[in-house]
């Protein structure tokens, strides 16, 4: 199933209208440890978590990342949530404090922060489900050509509701891109066994017998024009050290 992913893009800054006028989005942190501070470190951020962000739309959840440039760093996740949600934000008593306090100390300067909107109409969240792994796909979109890559995106979505209707993933798009990093959209599948990632689900196949005869090799054209990059994570949810569970309903994703 992973080779799906390999062909699934979207273009940046997609206006999606969710709860009326607003959408939703995501605060990712990317936190990266001492090395010899580990154990403070997630000492530390576990217990801010707890009890400063277990619940509602400030809560947040700990990945670990476990390949690539960005291994053993962290990713401490809260949203959903609007963006007015930022001005209305609890300042709780000593908030800054215990973090500056109990988890920056043990930090390296190796920081970055992102704010990923939630596209809730190329998504798929069929059921409930429990937080486990995450194949996380970013893409870079070449300037300009967002109109192109959204057409193209369309055909996907097609596919992907045609003949995979009970994966699981979502789609999220960066709502201040820069032409450095390439993190224009992510596209993160969940699953729990990691013999999920050795599966082959003919994708090329399912997206000709969709589209028509020799459609994909179309696609590939298409999609190498509207392009300049991808790279892939793997992100392992850390539940001892966020203040929420793993526990994701559907109703919280409709939306």
């Amino acid at each position: 199933m992973k080779k799906i992913f390999y062909w699934i893009l979207l273009i940046p800054f997609l206006a999606v209208s969710q709860n009326g006028n607003e959408y939703m989005v995501f605060e990712n942190g990317l936190l990266s440890p001492k090395l010899d501070k580990i154990s403070q470190f997630e000492s530390g951020l576990a217990a801010h978590n707890k009890k400063y962000h277990k619940e509602g739309q400030y809560g947040a959840r700990v990945h670990w990342i476990g390949n690539g440039p960005n291994t053993g760093k962290y990713l401490w996740v809260m949203g959903p949530l609007p963006w007015s949600a930022f001005d209305t934000r609890p300042e709780k008593e000593g908030h800054d404090e215990d973090w500056n306090t109990n988890v920056l100390q043990y930090m390296l300067p190796e920081t970055d922060q992102i704010y990923w909107k939630y596209e809730a109409g190329l998504s798929n969240f069929p059921k409930d489900f429990t937080l486990n792994k995450l194949l996380v796909d970013f893409y870079d979109i070449k300037p300009f050509q967002g109109p192109k890559a959204m057409a193209l995106l369309e055909k996907i979505k097609k596919v992907m509701m045609d003949k995979f209707p009970t994966e699981t993933y979502g789609i999220y798009t960066n709502e201040m891109p820069n032409s450095k990093d390439g993190n224009d959209i992510a596209f993160i599948s969940f699953f729990e066994k990691s013999a999920w990632m050795g599966d082959d689900w003919k994708f090329a196949d399912k997206y000709n017998e969709v589209h028509g005869a020799g459609s994909f090799a179309t696609f590939l054209k298409d999609w190498e024009n509207v392009t300049q990059g991808k790279y892939t994570e793997i992100w392992h949810f850390r539940p001892e050290l966020s203040g929420l569970s793993g526990d994701i309903k559907v109703a919280d994703r409709q939306e």
